[in-house]
């Protein structure tokens, strides 16, 4: 068995959302909206996660879902509501949006700004969690209801296309008979958005549009069209004229520019490592081959120095050494 593709569309965009401009007979006389960054998993959360915003959050699922007429969504339960203050600034608490159907289906939505590079098994790891987790002592396997979990990811991670929403399922790899309906996971790519230069094709588009960086009249006609967008900007609105909300949002701002400023970090330093590792192979793959055997324990010293600055003068000198003793005297140089 493995995971096979549905797959869906193309292209999107993610970051800081300036509305320039909604008229006021157009999406409830909102004024303008500056700086308000969507994928902050605060302001999503409290637009998506409330009940005043099951409106937008129902229109979201909907066409996120593809559902067949008829079977849409009228209505979901929220879980996990509340948001502790204190987690605001922990780069690494999950403020995800958790929903339950009337069917009983768990629907799990999170919003992924940096990419880490564990998202496949990172996603596993929650899906799984929420499914198992709704077992207690006593009850059968058959009580497991379905679960779904949606990534909306500001960072692109698949490559090949420009598809930019993906749906998993498990089903068998030459007949693609579905194994089990438990599991669904999509990816929605907001990257893949920004090259659309055109009204939304769909509801989804428009979701992925009102994520993404759109502003000004573009954001103000799709909103007119769709109800769920406009209740969104609506709460938007009430969510930035709350001084209490913006703090809170500023704070998860903060633990978000953190962490991309450590990943950054860490991949500047993984970056330099692997410059050293690839100096020392080729100084050490030189000695091997001028000098053999008796080289060992002069590549051991290689090895053992890690500035890349050392390195590039060993480099540069390395071959005038017309002995092994040269070729030690070289390295001394370089180190001291």
């Amino acid at each position: 068995m493995e995971l096979t593709v549905s797959d869906f569309g193309s292209r999107a965009e993610s970051g800081i959302i300036r509305l320039t401009r909604i008229n006021g007979a157009g999406v409830g006389g909102l004024a303008e909206i500056r700086g308000i960054n969507r994928t902050n998993d605060y302001a999503f959360k409290r637009i998506f996660g409330s009940e005043e915003g099951k409106e937008a959050l129902l229109s979201f699922l909907n066409a996120v879902l593809k559902l067949p007429s008829g079977r849409e969504l009228t209505g979901v339960e929220l879980l996990d509501r509340e948001i502790d203050p204190r987690y605001l600034l922990d780069r690494g608490a999950r403020l995800d949006v958790l929903a339950r159907t009337k069917e009983g289906t768990l629907i799990n939505i999170e919003v992924q700004v940096t990419n880490q590079y564990n998202i496949d098994k990172r996603t596993m790891y929650y899906w799984a969690g929420l499914y198992h987790g709704q077992l207690t002592s006593g009850q059968k396997f058959a009580d497991l209801r379905k679960t779904v979990t949606i990534n909306i990811l500001a960072f692109d991670w698949f490559r090949g296309d420009g598809r930019y929403h993906r749906a998993f399922h498990v089903r068998d790899d030459e007949s693609g008979e579905l194994l089990c309906d438990d599991l669904e996971i999509h990816f929605l790519e907001l990257e893949k958005i920004k090259t659309i230069k055109r009204r939304p094709k769909d509801a989804l588009e428009a979701w992925m549009m009102y994520l993404s960086n759109l502003e000004g009249e573009e954001m103000e006609a799709i909103a007119m069209e769709n109800p769920g967008i406009r209740k969104a900007l609506t709460i938007e609105k009430a969510f930035w004229q709350s001084k209490k909300e913006r703090r809170l949002y500023e704070l998860r701002e903060k633990a978000m520019r953190d962490e991309i400023s450590a990943l950054a970090g860490a991949r500047a330093e993984g970056e330099a490592k692997g410059k050293v590792t690839m100096a020392q192979e080729a100084i050490c793959k030189y000695l091997d081959a001028r000098f053999g055997e008796a080289s060992r324990d002069l590549q051991e010293r290689v090895r053992q120095i890690d500035r890349l600055e050392a390195l590039d003068k060993i480099i540069n000198r390395i071959y005038t050494a017309g002995s092994l003793e040269e070729a030690g005297s070289v390295i001394d140089d370089a180190v001291k």
